[in-house]
């Protein structure tokens, strides 16, 4: 890695939506840290990064563990230009068995971190006068879902979040936006049965899954210059399933 290159920090960035980010912005010349729950999830982003950035294990529901992280990649003289808030989780119940810990788990990791992960990168964008933060939401967090009630309850925080924090930050050269996916084929919708899949394509006017690289695809363009006057906007990826 050059440490005066343009760097990008993706969670989640082994698999799915994070991997296709990054090897899309790979590709826009871009460097890569990438982060996973496992080392062999961080071996599978050493893997295909090769020299163009590495990875490391980060658990996002030890805000302790997010913050010495970052502390560490900033100790190596790396800043973060484009910071992708990827990574999420689902656990799902309905309210009346849900747990503590199963809203707690997924409040942290989908909402929570992103609090911790934002303030260690905006501090270096306000100094440089540039910075792009994009946070993968979901559609759930704007039409609600029985049995996601923790779910969408993080997504839709977001939403407030990402206002707010573009609001204060407009000024110094900085956005900060949502991609929005619909039904996408990725590990979070993989388990479900033939009736469940085909009640979610009904929903979808172009009556077709999206693919992970249509999600990494707005990803790229908010991060680029062409975004530069975009901010504060969801942008949604669903074929139709919602629209604002």
């Amino acid at each position: 890695m050059k440490i005066n290159k343009k760097t990008a920090l993706i969670t989640g960035a082994n698999q799915g939506i994070g991997k296709e980010i990054a090897i899309k912005l790979l590709q826009k010349g871009i460097q890569v840290i990438g982060t996973s729950t496992s080392v062999n999830g961080v071996k599978i982003i050493n893997k295909y990064l090769k020299k163009n950035g590495f990875g490391f294990v980060l658990d996002l529901k030890d805000s302790d563990s997010i913050l010495e992280k970052m502390k560490e990649i900033y100790k190596k003289e790396y800043s973060i230009d484009i910071l992708i808030n990827n990574a999420g989780t689902k656990l799902d119940n309905l309210l009346v068995y849900m747990s503590n810990q199963e809203w707690e788990n997924v409040i942290k990791i989908n909402l929570t971190s992103i609090f911790y992960l934002s303030k260690s990168v905006i501090r270096s964008m306000i100094k440089k006068k540039f910075g792009r933060i994009i946070t993968i939401g979901s559609v759930i967090g704007y039409i609600g879902n029985q049995g996601q009630i923790n779910y969408s309850a993080s997504k839709s925080g977001l939403v407030g979040f990402h206002k707010s924090l573009a609001l204060e930050v407009a000024s110094k050269g900085i956005t900060v936006n949502i991609v929005s996916p619909g039904f996408i084929k990725t590990n979070l919708t993989k388990d479900l049965n033939i009736f469940q899949y085909k009640k979610h394509l009904s929903k979808i006017p172009m009556k077709r899954i999206g693919k992970p690289e249509e999600i990494a695809d707005a990803v790229v363009f908010l991060s680029s210059e062409k975004a530069s006057y975009i901010t504060g906007h969801t942008l949604h990826v669903n074929g139709g399933m919602y629209m604002t």
